[in-house]
């Protein structure tokens, strides 16, 4: 029998039960921690948690563990969403699933855990976390379509060296049919998806509800108007559907997408068609990069990963002065300010940053020529 304490963060849903499930079935003394960060009562916003909080009592019952809730809604609020709403005022694309992870799921939560007498805590992410020559290692989850390595990318090798996570070798399939056969009342419940918080709520009128409008004007790449917006905070690099525009006279009938977003003039610039230059970047700026080990290093080749589920393109990061330059073997499409660009060699991550500016002398002589300003590293 292994005495060793574990307690598991459950949210519900299928994956954390199943994690609950395998390291009682290995002999761990598991507990169950439901995390409440979300608390805002507004009529206007669909919250779950209540729902997720009974799902999550009755999966508990059936594996015979116990369930506690645990409040983390202040510190969610001051270093997660405070941070969301300020990103967006910026003009930038954050993700606060990553920041999530990195101060409240492996911070206050483990935190909190350790300090009641865990000896781990267990998510169920699909990552693995190998410790190897004296380092505990983040590796990309076997199956590649649920590998969500890039959302931990901030998290330190001394916290995941107090982490477990059963399900880093296992498929999503191989999860579902663990619960079934072991006959969790959630075994068929669907994932998911959108940002941590926002839950069942569209991106855009959960938004709105903090910010209002902020109307201005849609330009074409030349700079003449086509229409208007109500708010540059609702668009991202590269975003196609949402805009508002359909078919202009003396036009190409190609889709526009969002290629700039200007804070000074409040303008949303277009442009027609996925492949315009403008949308493309031969690399991009992190003013920071955090390391899970620590490793420096002033020229890497790796991998680069520049959203969620983004294939990675090979790269060379360097460092430029106090920031660094992450050059990619080939142009990749809507490289997006606030977004996080996490390194790979190999399946480990080896961490990432925050995209500060993108590098393409395309975009940057259009911006001098529209007087446009943008970031300069170099």
């Amino acid at each position: 029998m292994n005495n060793k304490k574990v307690i598991v963060g459950i949210s519900g849903g299928v994956d954390s039960s199943v994690s609950a499930l395998l390291l009682k079935s290995a002999g761990f003394a598991v507990q169950g921690i439901f995390m409440q960060n979300w608390t805002n009562n507004s009529p206007n916003i669909t919250c779950t948690s209540e729902q997720d909080f009974l799902d999550a009592e009755k999966v508990c019952d059936q594996i015979d563990i116990p369930l506690h809730k645990a409040n983390f809604a202040t510190d969610y609020w001051e270093k997660v969403f405070s941070k969301f709403l300020s990103d967006h005022e910026q003009g930038l694309t954050p993700n606060p699933d990553i920041l999530c992870n990195k101060e409240i799921k492996f911070r206050a939560f483990l935190d909190y855990c350790l300090d009641v007498g865990a000896d781990y805590v267990a998510t169920g992410h699909y990552v693995r976390s190998p410790s190897l020559q004296g380092k505990t290692k983040l590796l990309r989850g076997l199956d590649s379509a649920k590998d969500q390595s890039y959302f931990l990318h901030q998290v330190s090798g001394k916290d995941l060296e107090k982490s477990v996570f059963p399900l880093g070798e296992l498929t999503k399939k191989q999860v579902r049919q663990i619960a079934s056969d072991n006959g969790l009342v959630n075994a068929n419940r669907k994932d998911s998806v959108g940002i941590c918080f926002i839950g069942k709520n569209k991106h855009n009128e959960f938004l709105n509800y903090f910010f209002g409008k902020n109307p201005g004007a849609i330009l074409d790449e030349d700079g003449k108007k086509i229409g208007n917006h109500n708010g540059l905070m609702y668009f991202t690099l590269g975003q196609r559907q949402g805009i508002g525009i359909g078919g202009i006279k003396g036009k190409q009938q190609d889709s526009w997408y969002v290629a700039h977003k200007d804070l000074h003039s409040n303008d949303l610039t277009v442009v027609q068609g996925e492949k315009h230059p403008l949308l493309y970047s031969s690399g991009c700026y992190l003013e920071e990069l955090h390391l899970i080990n620590n490793v420096g290093f002033e020229h890497l080749n790796c991998e680069v990963q520049i959203r969620y589920q983004s294939k990675a393109v090979s790269s060379v990061v360097k460092k430029i002065n106090n920031s660094y330059k992450i050059e990619f073997n080939y142009p990749q499409l809507a490289v997006t300010p606030g977004q996080s660009a996490v390194i790979y060699v190999g399946d480990e991550c080896i961490g990432g940053g925050v995209i500060t500016e993108r590098i393409s002398e395309k975009y940057f002589d259009w911006a001098d020529k529209r007087g446009y300003n943008y970031r300069t590293y170099e």
